[in-house]
């Protein structure tokens, strides 16, 4: 029995020989197939140009390293969507004039806040509510190139009213600055607990009206039309809504006046002096008082120091360079 089994699978082994040779040949063929047609596949490939990415930070513009994506909004992009708090943030930079938010803003959303809002907003919008130094130096760096806190006790903001007011006044034209007064009116209010001082260097005169010379032409008119029937401005009301004052300079003069030089452009009225004098000695807070280069003379002199007699806190009396003679003299000596 043991050599019927032997000689019945020796066949068997001699049939398995051929299906492996033949499983060779097939895979040696298909390797010269593949050889055959891989030069032209790869051809086929090198024959598409190279696409170079537009922006390397623009994952979007590489199609080999995300799918391409056509919004319908053309302004969409694949950038992140920004936090809520800051979309919030912008939102109320943005429309800050109109909705002033801030006392409601933890104190790193105020100072994000204080950092970009523009220092051009309306003083009526952010000085009751605005106290960061910082951002009224900004302010004050936006109007003058020249800022130098010192002379103002350290404060910007005080900064800012004092020289707002001072640039309101020295460019006011009597009779048609209706406008100055305007906008003197809306300061006024919110300056009232800064202003500590005021250094008016310049006060400009009315505009004259001058007379076409012809048949029916008055000698008395055109002198009388060289005499301004309104004077300067008016310090009352300025006086009354600054309760802090305690420094005040003026000078009655007209600064770079030029071609258009005229005497009358430094002149100190009569008028001017009894308004004046009347608003120095309504001023219980006044400690200085600067009235220099505006020729002052001895009878002028004498009206101004008979309303400052009696003068509660007045310290120190600056008239340097006026028409002050003998009889002035002795009229200061009575203070």
């Amino acid at each position: 029995m043991a050599e019927t089994s032997t000689e019945t699978s020796q066949p068997e082994t001699a049939l398995e020989a051929p299906e492996i040779e033949t499983g060779k040949e097939n895979i040696e063929t298909q390797i010269a197939a593949d050889e055959q047609t891989a030069p032209t596949a790869v051809a086929k490939e090198s024959d598409k140009p190279f696409e170079f990415a537009a922006d390397d930070d623009n994952p979007a513009a590489d199609g080999r390293r995300m799918r391409r994506i056509i919004a319908e909004d053309p302004e969409w992009t694949l950038a992140t969507v920004p936090m809520l708090s800051v979309l919030a943030t912008d939102h109320i930079v943005n429309n800050f004039a109109t909705n002033a938010i801030l006392d409601d803003l933890n104190d790193v959303d105020k100072r994000k806040v204080l950092r970009r809002i523009s220092p051009t907003i309306p003083i009526s919008v952010t000085s009751t509510i605005v106290s960061d130094e910082r951002y009224w130096e900004r302010c004050c760096k936006a109007r003058w190139p020249v800022c130098n806190s010192v002379e103002y006790g350290g404060s910007y903001k005080v900064m800012l009213f004092e020289r707002d007011i001072e640039e309101l006044i020295e460019n006011y034209v009597p009779s048609s600055g209706t406008g100055t007064l305007m906008a003197l009116d809306e300061v006024l209010p919110l300056a009232s607990n800064y202003v500590n001082r005021l250094d008016i260097k310049q006060l400009l005169p009315p505009i004259k009206e001058t007379l076409k010379i012809g048949d029916d032409f008055d000698e008395s008119a055109s002198v009388a039309s060289d005499i301004p029937e309104i004077d300067h401005f008016e310090f009352e009301v300025v006086f009354k809504q600054l309760p802090k004052l305690e420094e005040f300079s003026v000078t009655y003069q007209v600064k770079d006046c030029g071609m258009n030089f005229e005497w009358n452009l430094f002149l100190f009225t009569g008028r001017d002096c009894q308004l004046l004098s009347q608003t120095l000695k309504n001023c219980k807070t006044l400690k200085r008082l600067c009235l220099h280069h505006s020729k002052v003379d001895c009878d002028k002199l004498r009206v101004l120091v008979s309303h400052l007699l009696d003068h509660p806190t007045l310290e120190d009396l600056d008239l340097r360079y006026n028409k002050i003679g003998d009889s002035g003299a002795r009229a200061i000596g009575k203070l």
